[in-house]
Order: structure tokens, then sequence, then C-alpha cells
């Protein structure tokens, strides 16, 4: 259950996930169906969890868990598309390791440069959410700053821990080889793990004591709201492709993946109520912030703390693949990794709310690439051979894909300049 899902164009760092196999092994060496499902948790559950409770508080708790299901079942669609678009021009194109290769092998270099832009955007993004989680929660655990600091969102005192963050973070991104913070994965998931069922277990004895009011569905704003939220929880479509490779009975991955997609949208939808249903309209942004000071509920955020701190470098592993190789040469350039840093670091600062964010992130980038590009691949490859029914399908998807990033991106941004003012 790793906050460091994987999205790189290239398979440089299929390895770094802890349950997955060498390439090029042999059959006895490639992933069973349970190493599948777990590989599938591994790649889509993230740090988008957390915002899950205050986006059902925007929603409502009936409409979140609608939206939570509806994602994971276009998801998995979408997932499919680029499964079955592999394998229709695999002999062709036997060396299709990765989203950003079957974009070159469908569209040429453009296609690689759309998923790659994407897929940088998309790893950035997860990046300044990590420095926001850190930041907001160390800023509730230990409160600093005060009425003589000067009014400026780079002297909050968010700003004030991502501040203190970045010199660390320098030192860590200039690393070249990601082997010694690859074991990290095993960590998270055991960490990540632990948060939640602590976290759901302090939800249900506060909704059991409290049960404060709550509402089922909201107005066609927050729906979109909750949308880019639920589709930034879901993120994960740039390891599909790794993990159908690796899969050892290739028949049987779909269905593999159906059911793990399937336990994770209802694991989030418990998450979502639970939070919701505790502390009701008082739910903050980051649920963890909802749940005191006690050593317990510290020891829990502190340890995500930790967890997403050691993270970031691997994150941004894909994003300097990219830079470096359109701007270096392939070289590696501690100078522009560290660009990169401050730059992230910084438009972490200026961000007011960490599920905003989440939203903005899921309503754009994410819908383009989880939803728009597979559908757009699938319907270049295969035309007219999937009939009607899959034409309506595949332009279905990108035409109401397009839409709704269009549309989800406007509201989260109204939301995120709204909230700034205030």
């Amino acid at each position: 259950m790793g906050f460091d899902k994987e999205a790189s164009s290239s398979s440089s760092r299929l390895d770094a996930a802890p349950l997955l196999p060498q390439h090029g092994g042999a059959a006895g060496h490639l992933s069973s169906q349970p190493k599948t499902f777990a590989n599938v948790f591994i790649a889509v559950v993230g740090s988008g969890v957390l915002g899950l409770p205050y986006t059902f508080s925007r929603t409502g708790w009936a409409a979140g868990t609608l939206l939570l299901l509806a994602v994971a079942a276009l998801t998995f669609h979408c997932m499919m598309l680029l499964v079955a678009t592999r394998r229709r021009i695999a002999d062709e194109h036997p060396k299709i390791a990765s989203f950003g290769d079957l974009g070159h092998a469908v569209y040429g270099a453009a296609g690689r440069h759309a998923v790659d832009a994407m897929l940088v955007l998309s790893q950035a993004s997860f990046c300044v959410g990590y420095l926001l989680f850190i930041s907001n929660t160390m800023a509730h655990l230990y409160p600093i700053g005060g009425a003589g600091l000067p009014d400026s969102p780079l002297l909050t005192a968010k700003a004030l821990f991502i501040w203190a963050m970045l010199p660390f973070q320098l030192g860590l991104n200039s690393i070249k080889t990601l082997t010694l913070l690859a074991p990290l994965s095993i960590f998270a998931d055991v960490v990540d793990i632990g948060a939640m069922g602590v976290v759901l277990g302090q939800d249900a004895s506060i909704w059991l004591a409290n049960r404060p009011p709550v509402f089922a569905f909201a107005g066609p704003a927050e729906l979109l709201y909750g949308l880019g939220v639920a589709v930034y929880a879901f993120e994960g479509i740039g390891m599909v492709l790794p993990l159908e490779a690796e899969a050892a009975d290739k028949r049987r991955f779909g269905s593999t993946l159906a059911l793990s997609m399937a336990f994770i949208a209802v694991m989030y939808g418990l998450f979502g109520a639970m939070g919701y249903l505790a502390f009701g309209a008082d739910t903050r942004d980051i649920i963890t912030t909802n749940l005191g000071t006690g050593w317990l509920s510290v020891v829990v955020q502190l340890g995500l703390c930790i967890n997403l701190f050691f993270t970031m470098p691997v994150m941004m592993n894909p994003v300097y693949e990219v830079a470096e190789r359109l701007l270096c040469g392939k070289r590696y350039a501690w100078w522009l990794r560290w660009i990169l840093v401050v730059a992230v670091g910084l438009f972490a600062m200026l961000v007011p709310n960490f599920a905003d964010f989440l939203s903005l992130v899921g309503s754009s980038v994410c819908v383009v690439l989880g939803f728009v590009l597979p559908a757009a691949f699938h319907l270049k490859v295969f035309g007219s051979e999937v009939g009607w029914t899959g034409l309506v399908a595949d332009v279905a998807v990108i035409v109401i894909g397009t839409a709704l990033a269009v549309s989800g991106t406007w509201t989260s941004l109204v939301q995120i300049f709204s909230s700034s003012n205030l």
C-alpha cells in the first residue's frame, strides 16, 4: 500500500516495488495472482486516501461513495484498454514495456511526449501533495510562527516547515541511484496499512460517541470537486503495463485487476465515509489532523511524514529522467534537480488546501492520463475493428474525459483561489 506510486514513462523503476520480480525471468519467477493483486494495490493506493473524508464532507457520503465506484470502474476499463492495445500490436512492437513506449508505438514522438508530459506533471504533483501533507501535519502537531511574521504565503507555519525540509531534500534528490531508497517502499506499506487501521478505529469510536449531522448528496459543483479527488486517489495507470507483463497467468490478469480495484474502491468508500460520519462538518482536509494529539495519533502522523519525506526522491526520479533527457542529453545534472525540487517546494507553499490540490491534479492531469490517452490509443490501433459499440465507447471516454478535465480544473481552481483569499 505504498505512497510511492509508479508513473515513470520508462520501466527503470519497476524493481523498486517490493513485490515485483526482475524482468526477463522464467515463468516460475513471474507474479502469481495473489502477488499481482498485491502489486495493483501498491501501485494504486496513495496519499489521496487521506483527503477522501473531507471530500465526502463536500459531496455527501452517498455521492462520494458512488463517485468512487464509478471512477474505479472507469479506471479499470481504461487500464484494460492499454493492455488490449499493447497485445494488439505486440508482434510489430514486441518491446513495449511502459505507457510511454506504447504512446510512441501508436502515435510516434508525439505520443511519447504526451505521455511524458502528463506523467511528469502527475509525479511532480504527487510530490507537492507529499510536502503539503508533511508541512500541514507538522504545523498541526507543533505550531510555530505567530503574529510577528509578515503576511506572506512563503512565511506561514506550513511554509516554514517546507523551507526546513528543502536542504535535506536537495541532498536526497542529488542521489544518482535509488537502490538505497527502494526498500523504503516496504516501510511505506506497513506504515500506510497501520495508519488506515488506526484512523478507522478512531473514526468508529468517535462516531459511536457523537454522531454529528451529515448529508448524502451535494450540488453539481461539489460533485466535480469530488470527482477530481476520486480520480487522483485511483491514479496508477502508469503501472498497469509492467504489471501485466509480469503476471504469470495473463489470461486471468483482467479478473485479478478487477478484483483488486473493487477491493480498493470498497476500502476507499469505507475510509471516506467513516471519516466524514465521525467528524461531520468539522472534517479537515487531511483526516489525520482530526485525531488530536494522543500518542498513538502522533506516532501515526509522524510515521506517515517520515514515509513521504523519504519517498519524495523516488517519486521525483521520473521527472529527472525526462528533464535530463530533454535538457542535458540524458546526463546527470544536480543543478537541474535542485531547481525542480525548489520549484515543487515553492508551489506547495502557495497551495492553501491539501484536498483542493488533489482535486485540481485529479481533474486535470490524472483525467487526461488515466482516461483520455488510453481511449485515444485504443481507438487509433483498433479503429473500426471494435464495432460501433467499441467506437462509441472510446469516443465517449475521450469527449467526456476532456469535458470533465476542463470543467473540473476550472472548479478546482476557483476553490483554490477562493480559499487563498479567506
